[in-house]
């Protein structure tokens, strides 16, 4: 009925219907044992109660008590000296002291409610003492251990009600933890798939249509002059679109590199250098060294990428006429190495990457090689062309998220 009374529930609820009707019942008591026992002033007795319960009735019904602690403390004393007139005309409205403990501790402060309490039962024992003219210590053991019982159940209710609120601010607070977490969780993977698709576009497709632009272009330089010279180039760039259009599908349904279907990684890698050639003016040889190994798809996966990436870093860039690419098996690591005779550049002053001009082709390799625990140096510098090593563990950290998931 305040701001600091607990929120009713059915159950509270259905106590405090219980709380009237036994103080309605209680007055009624009084009322109708003064006219059946034909005591004095029975029809003020009578009207003394109706009165009592009217203030209690109302009680409730007003915003105010609602709302305001003093305006409660107020109806609680306009009952209790209500009461007291009853109490003065009847002994039997000492049972009405009962509930009114309940009262009083459920809407007042603890301090005040206590007080109000023992005010109450010290006013019960006075009134009983004085209608019978006598004083003794039994006449104090029932309004005493009435007040004792409210005071315990009261409190032990509050302190389950904190308990129990308590509780629920904990799973409302873990709800709201565990959905942000799971919040984060799917913005780390959009995220992470994002920039797996962007390296894997930028790997497979970017370069695709760079080669094709390349193709295209020797093509209209040869038109005039060798027109079977153009008819090649335009044959390779038609393949070039094709390999594309796989690669393409195939990174919709997120499978694995269809040059790596059929075939090892060192047989992938072998004829990305014969295609290269055939389609560049690049000699680009593959090397195998050391005692084959089993490799993770991920571990496929990127190296292919990355040597796709080099060669065509190579052929739009260098200038270069000889690629040498050489896979190397070291036990508990494996090693790519792209190295070209072009025109070098300076590694500590590459243009920022941007979206017309490129330039994201290191950042989406170091990017692969550290999700993989590995490492990757580039040494180069102009005109004494470029070293590219790659070196990865066999196995990879525990929360490598792979990169060719099915």
């Amino acid at each position: 009925m305040n701001t600091a009374a607990p929120v009713l529930t059915p159950t509270t609820r259905a106590l405090a219907w219980c709380l009237h009707l036994l103080i309605i019942g209680l007055l009624a008591l009084a009322a109708g044992r003064a006219v059946t026992d034909d005591r004095p002033h029975a029809g003020l007795i009578v009207g003394v109660a109706a009165t009592c319960g009217l203030v209690y009735a109302v009680g409730p019904l007003l915003p105010g008590v609602r709302r305001s602690r003093r305006a409660t403390a107020l109806w609680l004393a306009a009952v209790g000296v209500v009461w007291l007139v009853l109490l003065a005309l009847s002994p039997d409205a000492v049972w009405v002291a009962f509930p009114l403990y309940f009262l009083q501790l459920h809407l007042l402060p603890r301090r005040a409610g206590l007080a109000a309490v023992a005010a109450t039962a010290a006013a019960a024992i006075a009134g009983f003492a004085a209608h019978q003219h006598s004083f003794s210590p039994a006449m104090a053991i029932g309004p005493a251990l009435g007040a004792a019982v409210a005071v315990a159940v009261v409190w032990g209710y509050q302190a389950l009600y904190r308990e129990s609120e308590h509780r629920r601010r904990l799973i409302e607070e873990l709800t709201t933890t565990r959905a942000d977490l799971a919040a984060a969780q799917h913005t780390a993977g959009v995220l992470a798939e994002r920039d797996r698709l962007a390296r894997e576009i930028h790997d497979t497709l970017a370069q695709g249509f760079s080669s094709i632009q390349l193709l295209l272009r020797a093509a209209e330089r040869a038109l005039p002059n060798a027109p079977e010279n153009a008819a090649r180039y335009v044959d390779q760039a038609r393949q070039a679109a094709v390999d594309n259009l796989a690669e393409a599908r195939r990174l919709v349904a997120a499978l694995t590199p269809p040059t790596l279907e059929g075939t090892t990684l060192a047989g992938a890698l072998e004829r990305l250098c014969t295609t290269t050639s055939n389609r560049h003016r690049l000699t680009a040889r593959f090397h195998l060294t050391g005692d084959l190994a089993p490799l993770a798809t991920a571990h496929e996966v990127a190296l292919l990428r990355i040597a796709q990436s080099a060669l065509a870093n190579t052929v739009r860039h260098a200038e270069a006429t000889t690629a040498e690419v050489t896979l190397s098996y070291l036990g508990d690591r494996i090693a790519l190495d792209v190295v070209d005779d072009g025109r070098g550049f300076d590694p500590a002053r590459l243009p920022a990457p941007d979206p017309e001009a490129g330039g994201f082709g290191l950042t989406a390799m170091r990017a692969r090689v550290q999700a993989l625990g590995g490492t990757l140096t580039v040494a180069s510098a102009p005109g004494h062309g470029t070293a590219l090593a790659v070196q990865l563990p066999l196995t990879p950290p525990a929360e490598t998220d792979p990169e060719a998931r099915p």
